[in-house]
């Protein structure tokens, strides 16, 4: 890991800052730290698949946004993403939460509306 980190320093000076190999140069070694803390500790995973799976959803919604038909209704469906991961997150029945959303919005009032969030949806469910 020295060797490779010594290598980046010279390299570092070996490109024109603005070239493609350069700027990859420059990003290896402003970020060294972090890109080679997993070797040194060994705990920490080298693949990122949490990360990636929790954004699936919205890199999925970025090409239907496109297709939402208004800016409006892409304002809407991210919400409703939003909606549902934070029902995921909650571990709230996504189907279960909205339909009783649905039928009970109607008759809160505005102030109260906090409790139909996924969050706080399975305290205030019953009342």
């Amino acid at each position: 890991m020295l060797a490779l980190s010594s290598s980046t320093r010279y390299f570092k000076y070996s490109y024109r800052p603005e070239s493609p190999m350069g700027k990859a140069v420059a990003y290896a070694h402003k970020r060294w730290t972090g890109l080679s803390a997993y070797v040194l500790h060994g705990q920490m995973e080298i693949e990122n698949n949490l990360v990636e799976n929790a954004v699936r959803p919205f890199a999925v919604g970025l090409k239907a946004y496109l297709f939402a038909g208004s800016h409006d209704a892409s304002e809407m469906t991210a919400a409703m993403y939003s909606f549902m991961a934070s029902c995921k997150k909650n571990k709230v029945n996504e189907f279960e939460w909205l339909r009783d959303v649905f039928e009970r919005i109607h008759r809160h009032k505005r102030k109260d509306l906090y409790q139909l969030l996924p969050s706080n949806w399975e305290e205030y469910r019953l009342k």
